[in-house]
């Protein structure tokens, strides 16, 4: 007990990857206490607010469409988030599956290259392996996201989209379809978006929803006017 204690909290690494863990471990337990657990807050065939899993996620022709109409090139963290499924699962799953991989791979390094010889400069270790737990994140985090698909997810709940901000993640004009990203509860949800009245919205845009589709395959999005845009 006392060896598998020392490879937990010695060297230093060990000891910061298992605390941070062991958060994650707290709060899935409080988490499970109160009831909540791994509920999609609705069952599997019940819509969110009219925006099924097609909605959130865009289907391969509406991509395509897209891609035709705007050769707008998304930034490099809106890639990275692609990259490790932000929206596609909720974030605190993926956190958590980021922290149990990065926490596995610094255990196994400081067996094998000796950190605790390093002393206090064996922290830099986690470096590689924060950058090495993104990309395992990838292929660690695929039966999740299959798991959530099937269920219809879009964020944790339920949600009323019309009135809340968002940020253009493609450049729309005219009857063009795009995409926002909402952030709601750390959760990050992708809609179909058109345009209010044809205007341009660029890539990085701040909107706000104004409306749905009446068939339910979009929202209605325009520029939101904030200090920070004037």
């Amino acid at each position: 007990m006392t060896e598998i204690w020392n490879i937990l909290f010695n060297p230093l690494p060990n000891a910061i990857m298992t605390l941070l863990t062991g958060m994650s471990l707290v709060y899935w337990l409080f988490t499970m206490l109160l009831g909540d657990g791994f509920e999609m807050g609705t069952d599997a065939d019940i819509q969110f607010e009219g925006a099924d899993v097609q909605d959130v996620d865009m289907d391969a022709d509406t991509q395509a469409d897209l891609e035709t109409e705007q050769h707008v090139e998304p930034s490099f963290f809106s890639k990275a988030m692609d990259f490790i499924y932000v929206g596609k699962a909720p974030m605190m799953v993926l956190v958590t599956l980021f922290k149990f991989i990065s926490w596995i791979v610094t255990i196994a390094s400081s067996l094998v290259l000796n950190l605790a010889a390093f002393g206090w400069k064996s922290v830099l270790i986690l470096i590689p392996v924060f950058i090495l737990s993104f990309f395992l994140l990838h292929y660690v985090a695929i039966p999740f996201v299959k798991l959530y698909k099937n269920v219809g997810y879009a964020g944790e709940e339920a949600h009323e989209f019309i009135g809340r901000l968002g940020k253009m993640r493609s450049t729309i004009q005219g009857e063009q379809l795009g995409a926002i990203e909402v952030v709601i509860n750390l959760d990050v949800i992708r809609l179909n978006v058109k345009s209010k009245d044809g205007s341009l919205l660029s890539y990085g845009d701040d909107v706000i929803v104004t409306n749905q589709d009446p068939n339910k395959k979009f929202y209605i999005v325009q520029k939101d006017i904030n200090l920070n845009n004037i």
